[in-house]
């Protein structure tokens, strides 16, 4: 009984936050495409330092010794697996959205991997030609028209919005650890998760390390422009105000800014352990 309480209470949390954020977004629109998207941005980079500082000394010295112990089709069973329990997420999230026939194929996904793919270890779907359509609650409040708001760094988890911090809840009451009642079990997956996201991350994060200037401008404006295409479906629409400007920074400042013409609005990445885009929840 405990994990649908867990999941009411965030539901609740969710609803009264999405309407905090529907006011914000009515302020920002009015105050018109010049609306700074990173309003907090000494306290961001202060949160940035922080988790940079715990994934150099813990996350990505645990991740590398994961990689170095654990085969790598054992250590893809285990990210099969959390796919498989986040697709039934991602089809309420598309029912949600209105994307029926995204949820339908989410289902048949898990009922696939779950019956021949030993209860997901496997992704026979994906070879079946069904690919994932991750959704989470930020990207459904996105497309019911609520605004990004500002970028927010939280410590440990990483990059995310105002928008997507509120909907952050009620996905982590959907995790596989969190639906787990016995204290003991539910850290071990929960590690296990952690460590084998930011095991598969290891390449990702040394190109960032080794391409950017200041990685905390390149991951904020990767981070906002890939979440405002996940809640387009990649079909983002141009803004009158962003015709000519062009580059990441402008397409993020535009999501920040406010309710879209249309209904605006997909881990993470895993943030502190790579503190870089996606996916945003264990």
């Amino acid at each position: 009984m405990k994990a649908p309480r867990r999941m009411a209470a965030a539901l609740v949390w969710c609803a009264l936050a999405a309407g905090l954020v529907g006011c914000t977004t009515i302020r920002q629109a009015r105050a018109g495409p010049g609306q700074k998207l990173d309003p907090w941005e000494n306290f961001n980079r202060k949160v940035f330092a922080f988790n940079e500082g715990l994934d150099e000394h813990l996350l990505k010295p645990v991740a590398t010794g994961y990689v170095n112990v654990v085969p790598q089709p054992v250590r893809l069973s285990v990210g099969n697996f959390f796919g498989n329990i986040r697709d039934v997420w991602s089809a309420v999230n598309n029912v949600l959205q209105g994307k029926l026939q995204k949820a339908a194929d989410d289902m048949t996904r898990v009922g696939t991997n779950t019956v021949f793919g030993m209860f997901g270890a496997f992704d026979i779907a994906t070879e079946m030609g069904l690919d994932h359509n991750y959704e989470d609650f930020g990207q459904t409040l996105g497309r019911w028209g609520f605004g990004a708001g500002a970028y927010l760094v939280i410590p440990v988890l990483g990059p995310s919005s105002v928008r997507d911090a509120i909907g952050l809840p009620l996905d982590v009451s959907a995790s596989p650890a969190w639906l787990i009642n016995d204290g003991s079990t539910k850290l071990a997956v929960a590690t296990i998760s952690l460590v084998n996201t930011r095991a598969s991350l290891l390449g990702a994060t040394n190109v960032i390390d080794e391409i950017s200037l200041d990685k905390y401008t390149f991951i904020r404006d990767a981070y906002l422009q890939r979440r405002r295409s996940l809640v387009f479906d990649g079909d983002v629409p141009e803004e009158p105000d962003q015709q000519g400007a062009g580059g990441p920074a402008s397409s993020a400042a535009t999501e920040v800014g406010g309710a879209a013409s249309a209904p605006e609005g997909a881990a993470s990445a895993p943030p502190a352990a790579a503190s870089g885009p996606e996916p945003r929840r264990p």
